[in-house]
């Protein structure tokens, strides 16, 4: 049965826009020894260019490190940090218009007991609740940055269903970012026990004030 990734055009979009539109879709990896692993988008933030303090590309940076930022629509951009943990983010936008929004939490759906083997055993409920702990369930690394979404055999993200309600919040652990860490650039959906912590009590979005 072929894959139902999603096309280019998903994300050539704005990633305030994306970032609520990738909650209920799949992220699919798929391993070496081809064991299929897989979890639904439940969590995003958005990093919206190079006004963003809080964004790898802020004032234009252009680095090593996060040249995918300026990649196509549609590249997985990951990095290293804190000296231990790997990130995931989609690249969004257009070519060289750094925008990406980082995947924060999945529900795990498929290839689970490999997750928990990865995870050290971790409750079923933590096997990727946050960006790091989605990684290492995922294993996710390096050799994924800039890998094509839309072509790649590796990893790639499918169509799903949007969930029934969805709200905002401020991004979690960007209080260096000054007025930008109080945008409500996170999206989660409501009710999910998959969803990372916050103390920011979330503002509910109608569907009317989501992007399709």
């Amino acid at each position: 049965m072929p894959d139902q990734r999603l096309p280019r055009d998903f994300f050539a979009i704005p990633a305030a826009d994306l970032a609520p539109n990738l909650l209920g879709t799949r992220l699919v990896r798929i391993l070496d020894d081809a064991t299929r692993l897989s979890g639904v988008i439940v969590e995003t933030e958005a990093y919206v260019g190079v006004n963003d303090r809080a964004s790898h590309a802020f004032n234009a940076r252009r680095t090593p490190r996060n040249e995918a930022m300026y990649a196509d629509a549609g590249t997985a951009y990951v990095y290293f940090t804190y000296g231990m943990h790997w990130c995931f983010n989609v690249v969004c936008a257009r070519t060289n218009v750094p925008e990406a929004v980082l995947v924060r939490a999945i529900r795990p759906v498929q290839g689970i007991d490999s997750m928990r083997t990865r995870r050290g055993g971790a409750p079923d409920l933590d096997l990727a609740r946050g960006p790091a702990r989605l990684c290492q369930a995922l294993a996710i690394d390096r050799a994924l940055n800039a890998a094509d979404l839309t072509s790649s055999d590796r990893l790639w993200i499918e169509s799903g269903q949007r969930p029934g309600k969805i709200a905002r919040t401020p991004r979690i652990g960007v209080a260096y970012a000054g007025h930008w860490a109080r945008r409500r650039l996170r999206f989660i959906e409501v009710g999910s026990p998959f969803v990372s912590g916050t103390k920011s009590k979330p503002v509910a979005l109608s569907r009317r004030g989501l992007a399709r």
